[in-house]
C-alpha cells in the first residue's frame, strides 16, 4: 500500500481502524496516543506484571509479589529527539515502587529500556511547580547508575514475539 496516494481523510481513517484494531487484540487499552499503552501492554507482558486498572493512583501494574510499577514512554524522531518522560505525579507519596521507563524510535522498536528504583528518581528528577510533577529524562548518568537496571533485552524479545490473536491457540 502506498501512503503517499491516500488522501488525508483516509490516512485517519486507516490510523483511526489500526488503533481499534490493536485495542481488540488487547494492546492498546485507550483510542488515545498508542505510545503508552503499547508501552504498558509490552512491560507487563515482558515483565509478567498484571496491568492495573486504568484509573489506578500512581502506578499501571503490579508484580505477582505486590511491587507497584509506574510505566513512562517516549517515542523519539528525528524532528525530537528528547527523552523526557511524562510528569511524574505525586512522587512524594510513594505510589509506585518503580519507574519503568521506555524510549522507541519512530518504528516503536526499544531504544532503551530502564527500571529505576522509586528511591532513586529524585535525584535526577525536577520538580516543577507549573505542571505539579516532577520531570524526568532519559539520559546522562541516570543510564549508568548501578541501582538502575537495564531491561531492553527482555523487552525487545517480547515485541518481537509473533502475537497470537483472541482464541487462536499454538500448535
Amino acid at each position: 500500500m502506498n501512503l503517499a496516494n491516500l488522501q488525508t481523510k483516509d490516512l485517519l481513517k486507516l490510523q483511526s481502524e489500526v488503533i481499534g484494531e490493536l485495542k481488540s487484540r488487547g494492546i492498546l487499552r485507550t483510542m488515545n496516543n498508542p505510545v503508552g499503552d503499547y508501552a504498558e501492554w509490552l512491560v507487563a507482558s515482558a515483565l509478567g506484571l498484571k496491568l492495573a486498572k486504568n484509573s489506578a493512583a500512581g502506578h499501571d501494574a503490579e508484580s505477582e509479589e505486590g511491587k507497584k510499577i509506574q510505566i513512562k514512554a517516549r517515542r523519539v524522531s528525528h524532528n525530537n529527539k528528547s527523552r523526557q518522560l511524562g510528569a511524574i505525579r505525586n512522587l512524594d507519596k510513594g505510589d509506585f515502587d518503580e519507574l519503568v521507563a521506555v524510549i522507541f524510535n519512530e518504528s516503536y522498536e526499544v531504544v532503551e529500556a530502564v527500571s529505576i528504583p522509586h528511591s532513586v528518581i529524585a535525584e535526577y528528577s525536577t520538580y516543577r511547580s507549573h505542571v505539579n510533577a516532577h520531570i524526568l529524562h532519559l539520559r546522562g548518568t541516570l543510564l549508568s547508575d548501578s541501582r538502575v537496571s537495564d531491561i531492553r533485552a527482555e523487552l525487545t524479545r517480547e515485541a518481537l514475539q509473533p502475537l497470537q490473536k483472541a482464541g487462536e491457540t499454538s500448535a
